[in-house]
């Protein structure tokens, strides 16, 4: 399904979203960004890292319906020149998110499995959105024992309880030997 949108006067937009990942080399980026570029599209947000040996890329692009189209037909071929694998979604605007309160979170634990499926579950229990997460595992200097730390932004309902929140929120982390940090974004 093909959603537009109208912003002011100009002309109707169409928005994608698109998700590569390929071996981590150089010139990734500059490829797929020339795509977009060589068909007047717009990258309007994105988010690039390497994961382990691979080079990931998330990105939303706008532009013209005709243009998103040449996109994916476009991708299809850079895809089996560079060895990619990827996902295009046509999307609309994201949903009215008016009143919600934006927060931090912020997580450090001694790693071990689990640890974004409880976080997750915390808020997601609670009916709270999580728009972004970012999370490392480094290893502590003088020990090497492997620390996660995890970051995300989330948007509390306006009718919620920041403090009652705030309190259960630190207790669940005390459970689970979870260092956190709650705080407006």
């Amino acid at each position: 399904m093909r959603r537009t949108s109208t912003i002011g006067n100009t002309a109707t937009i169409s928005r994608a979203v698109i998700s590569t990942v390929g071996q981590d080399r150089p010139g990734v980026v500059n490829e797929i960004a020339k795509v977009v570029h060589d068909l007047n599209l717009s990258i309007e947000d994105s988010r690039m890292t390497v994961l382990g040996g691979e080079f990931a890329v998330l990105m939303s692009v706008t532009g013209g319906a005709l243009h998103l189209q040449r996109l994916e037909t476009r991708l299809v071929k850079l895809a089996k020149e560079m060895d990619l694998a990827f996902l295009f979604r046509l999307t609309g605007e994201r949903g009215d998110v008016q009143g919600r309160i934006p927060y931090t979170v912020s997580v450090t634990a001694m790693d071990h499995p689990g640890i974004v499926h409880l976080v997750a579950g915390f808020f997601s229990s609670r009916n709270i959105n999580i728009y972004n997460l970012d999370t490392v595992t480094e290893r502590a200097a003088h020990t090497g024992t492997p620390i996660f730390s995890l970051v995300m932004e989330i948007e509390v309902p306006p009718d919620a309880r920041i403090a009652e929140l705030r309190d259960n929120f630190f207790y669940f982390c005390d459970d689970h030997d979870l260092d956190a940090e709650l705080r407006p974004a």
